[in-house]
C-alpha cells in the first residue's frame, strides 16, 4: 500500500465547503456521496450551515468528533493551505482537492501550491489533486462517488485515470452508453501528490480492475511509469490517450495542468517498450475498451465476416487487410456445412454475404458453423437492419449462434437506430456493438500489437559500470 487506499476505500469523508444550494460543486459531491450509498460516515463541513441534507454539519474539519480518512476540498484556493493544515492536525490520511487556478495558472498558484504540497509531506497526507473532478470506487464495499457530476459510474472492471477534470462528466456519459462500467475512477488534475503511476501501483493487485485507461498529458516521471506499466501490462492492459502530439498542443496541455510536454516520438517508443496500447482520440480509447473488457484476446489475426450486407463486409474486409489482418478461406468442411445449413445459398467465402432478406435464423446456422473453423481468431457478424427483420430476433440468434465459443466475437450493428434494444441487449450479454466496420478493424488491429507484445520474451535492463569521475 502507498497510502492510495485512503483515497479510494476511506470509511469516512468529510466535505469542506459542502453545499445545500442547487448548482454548486460542494452540494453536487455531497449529493453524490448519499444518491450513491457510500457505505460509510459521512460529514459536511461549511461554517454557514448547520444541517444539509438532514445531515449534521460542522464550522470546521476539527469540529468534527470522529476519525475522518478523507476530506473532500471545494473552497477558494487562498484557504486550502490552511484547511489542509487543520486536515493534518485532525489525523486526515487522504485528499481530493477539487480547488482550481494552482500551478495551471503560474504565479501565486505555484506558491500555493508548493504550500499545500509541503504540508501535506508533514503530515503525511496523500492528495490527489489540485484542480481535479474528484474520485470514484463502484465496489459495493465502499460504493464512493466523490465526483461532482451528474452521472454516476456503471459498476465494471475498468479503471481510469484522467488528467484532465472536464473529461470527467463526458468520460462518464459515454461509457455509460457503451455499457460499459468502471471498477475505479480518478481525475489526478495537477497531480501535485498523487499521479498516476501511484494509482497504478495500487491497481496492479487489485482484483476488481481488469483494464485500464488512461488520459494524460504528461508523465512526470517516465522511468518509474515505464517499470509500473511493463508489469501491469502483462496481466492487464492499459489504454492510453497522450494528448500534447502537437507544439500547440503541448503548449495548450501546460497551460491547462500546468503539464511539462514530452516529446511524442519518444512518448511512442516508451509506450512500445511497456506495452501500452495508444490511440489516438477518446472515442477510440472506448472501443478498444470495449472490447478489451469483455472478450478475451485473440490468439492470433485471422477474422471471419459473417454479414447480410455485402457493401459493409467489403468496408470491413478493406479495413481489415488495410491494418494488417487477415482474411483467410473457410476450411473445406466448414464450407461444405455451410452449404447444408444455408439453404440457397450461393458462394461461400470469406467475407460470408448472406442471401438478402437473411434474419436470424440464417445468422444462428451460419455461426454455429463458423465458430468451429480453427482458421479463425476472431468472429465478426456484421448486421444491417432491413424494416422486415426484426432486430432482436437477429441478435438473439447472434448470441445462440456464438455460444460455446471461446473466439473474440465483436459485432457491427449499421443504422440499428438510437436506443436500440438489441444493441443493448448484446452489450448487457458481454458483446461489444459497433456502429461502423472501420472501428472493429482498428479495434482488432490495436488488440494484435498488445497480443504481438505479449508473445516477446521478457527483456532485462542491462546496468553499465560508468566512471562517474571521467564523466564529470
Amino acid at each position: 500500500m502507498n497510502g492510495v487506499e485512503y483515497i479510494f476505500q476511506p470509511k469516512s469523508v468529510a466535505v469542506i465547503g459542502a453545499s445545500a444550494r442547487k448548482g454548486t460543486i460542494g452540494r453536487e459531491i455531497l449529493h453524490n456521496l448519499i444518491i450513491n450509498e457510500f457505505n460509510g460516515k459521512v460529514f459536511p463541513v461549511n461554517p454557514n450551515y448547520d444541517v444539509i441534507h438532514s445531515i449534521k454539519c460542522y464550522s470546521t474539519i476539527l469540529d468534527v468528533p470522529d476519525a475522518v480518512d478523507l476530506a473532500i476540498m471545494v473552497i477558494p484556493r487562498e484557504s486550502v493551505p490552511g484547511v489542509a493544515e487543520k486536515c493534518g492536525l485532525k489525523g486526515v490520511r487522504g485528499m481530493v482537492v477539487i480547488s482550481a487556478g494552482f500551478k495551471e495558472v503560474g504565479g501565486k498558484g505555484i506558491e500555493l501550491e508548493n504550500q499545500l504540497l509541503e504540508i501535506c509531506r508533514e503530515y503525511r497526507i496523500r492528495m490527489i489533486g489540485p484542480n481535479c473532478y474528484g474520485v470514484a470506487n463502484t465496489d459495493p464495499e465502499h460504493s464512493l462517488n466523490c465526483t461532482f457530476g451528474k452521472t454516476a459510474a456503471l459498476p465494471g472492471n475498468v479503471g481510469f485515470i484522467s488528467q484532465s477534470g472536464g473529461l470527467g462528466e463526458a468520460i462518464m456519459n459515454h461509457a455509460r452508453q457503451l455499457g460499459l462500467g468502471f471498477s475505479m475512477f480518478a481525475s489526478i488534475g495537477n497531480k501535485a501528490d498523487i499521479s498516476a503511476n501511484d494509482i497504478l501501483e495500487f491497481w496492479k493487485d487489485d482484483p476488481r480492475t481488469e483494464v485500464i485507461l488512461l488520459y494524460l498529458e504528461n508523465f512526470g516521471n517516465p522511468r518509474r511509469f515505464t517499470k509500473i506499466a511493463r508489469e501491469i501490462s502483462r496481466t492487464k492492459p492499459i489504454i492510453a490517450v497522450k494528448s500534447g502530439r502537437t507544439i500547440q498542443g503541448a503548449r495548450a496541455a501546460s497551460s491547462h495542468t500546468g503539464a511539462l510536454a514530452e516529446l511524442d516520438v519518444a512518448v511512442d517508443a516508451l509506450f512500445d517498450q511497456c506495452g501500452v496500447i495508444r490511440v489516438s482520440s477518446v472515442e477510440e480509447m472506448f472501443d478498444v475498451a470495449s472490447a478489451m473488457a469483455n472478450q478475451p484476446i485473440p490468439k492470433g489475426n485471422r477474422v471471419a465476416i459473417v454479414s447480410n450486407a455485402g457493401g459493409p463486409a467489403l468496408l470491413a474486409t478493406d479495413a481489415l487487410v488495410g491494418l494488417g489482418m487477415q482474411l483467410p478461406p473457410y476450411a473445406g468442411e466448414t464450407k461444405k456445412k455451410l452449404k447444408a445449413a444455408l439453404t440457397g445459398q450461393g458462394d461461400v467465402n470469406n467475407p460470408l454475404d448472406l442471401v438478402a432478406g437473411a434474419g436470424g435464423h440464417q445468422f444462428k446456422s451460419a455461426l454455429n458453423v463458423v465458430k468451429n473453423d480453427k482458421n479463425y481468431d476472431t468472429i465478426m457478424p456484421i448486421f444491417v437492419p432491413p424494416v422486415t427483420i426484426d432486430q432482436m430476433d437477429v441478435a438473439n440468434s447472434i448470441l445462440e449462434g456464438i455460444k460455446g465459443t471461446k473466439k473474440t466475437v465483436v459485432t457491427c450493428f449499421m443504422g440499428a437506430g438510437e436506443g436500440s434494444q438489441a444493441i443493448d441487449f448484446l452489450k448487457n450479454k458481454g458483446i461489444p456493438v459497433y456502429q461502423f466496420p472501420e472501428a472493429i478493424a482498428k479495434t482488432l488491429s490495436q488488440i494484435d500489437l498488445y497480443r504481438k507484445w505479449l508473445d516477446r520474451p521478457i527483456g532485462k535492463y542491462k546496468k553499465f559500470q560508468i566512471d562517474k569521475g571521467r564523466v564529470e
